[in-house]
């Protein structure tokens, strides 16, 4: 569990609770309910009546709520499946939210058919995001930002491995960002991961949507189905990539030409993009920011980058030193880290 907020900072977040309801301040419990790799932290309360509310503590300082609010009005307004803002002040930092329980979809993970059939109920929310959500007020996934993020592995990673950039990274880091910018824009969650969908009964609700961009289509595509948690084998990622192709060009946001290889080239690209901001990001994480548990997630990523290279063979120099050079290195460093 991530540490609580300051004790001044939750007293305040229990009068401002407290003052939108007219309670006594002796009746405002709040429990810790999650956090994350930022500084946002959040609560649960209770109301008289038994109702609960989640408090997000987001210090001004560190945090800028106005997109989350901005987005959460937007995407419900749309008819999308946000949590509720019941009270905000931005200026204090402090938001009142539906509680939607503590039930990420990752915990629906039983089995291979129970994980199968959730994500494909994922993909199908993303459907309903991609057709609802419009694309005005979010800033554009464009060319800097993409380059931006790719470069947070040399930055961080590389930088921590005491690895060289490799020859072939400018020709890679080029390309991918063309390919990212050859597909249809849409609005892009940019965290479609399963901790960021919440499951109550069969539904499941978006949260964490702050950094919402307008971007490529396959992007939160790739974020769930090699997020994390699983690693599908090929021929069942394929078959998810493929049965999403004809359901965008169906509905209209996907070239209806567009062949089935030349999308799942642009889907390799952009998960090798992602997989790789992943593994600056996570380094980043840990050096910069003190957070704990992240290197123990580099091997994931990295079976996710190789699983992406192998539909990208005009990189072959690239996957080829990923193999010679930067898989060991990060083992080693691992090691040295007491990371198993």
């Amino acid at each position: 569990m991530p540490p609580a907020a300051s004790a001044p900072r939750l007293e305040s977040l229990r009068h401002w609770f407290a003052s939108q309801h007219d309670l006594a301040i002796a009746a405002c419990e709040l429990s810790l309910a999650a956090g994350d790799a930022s500084f946002r932290r959040y609560y649960r309360a209770s109301l008289p009546d038994g109702q609960t509310r989640i408090l997000m503590d987001a210090p001004p300082a560190q945090e800028d709520s106005h997109p989350f609010v901005a987005i959460a009005r937007q995407w419900e307004a749309a008819g999308l499946p946000v949590p509720h803002l019941y009270a905000v002040d931005l200026e204090a930092g402090f938001l009142e939210l539906e509680d939607l329980g503590d039930t990420p979809l990752s915990a629906r993970f039983d089995d291979e058919a129970s994980t199968l059939a959730w994500h494909r109920r994922a993909i199908e929310l993303l459907h309903q995001l991609q057709a609802a959500a419009p694309t005005q007020g979010l800033p554009a996934y464009d060319a800097a930002l993409l380059g931006r993020e790719l470069d947070l592995f040399p930055d961080w990673c590389l930088a921590w491995l005491a690895l060289p950039t490799p020859p072939s990274w400018p020709a890679l880091r080029e390309a991918l960002i063309a390919s990212a910018l050859a597909q249809p824009r849409v609005a892009v969650h940019r965290d479609f991961d399963a901790m960021n969908l919440m499951v109550r009964g069969e539904a499941l609700t978006l949260i964490d949507f702050q950094d919402a961009v307008a971007g490529p289509l396959s992007y939160d595509l790739i974020s769930l189905l090699r997020g994390r948690y699983r690693r599908f084998d090929a021929a069942t990622f394929a078959a998810l990539v493929d049965a999403f192709r004809r359901r965008a060009q169906a509905e209209g946001r996907l070239d209806a030409g567009l062949d089935a290889a030349t999308f799942h080239h642009q889907v390799a690209a952009m998960a090798a993009q992602r997989a790789l901001k992943v593994l600056g990001i996570f380094c980043r994480l840990t050096h910069r920011d003190h957070k704990t548990g992240y290197l123990a997630r580099l091997p994931h990523f990295l079976d996710h980058l190789r699983d992406s290279l192998a539909g990208l063979p005009a990189h072959g120099d690239f996957a080829a030193w990923l193999e010679d050079d930067f898989a060991p290195a990060l083992t080693r460093a691992l090691a040295r880290e007491g990371v198993e």
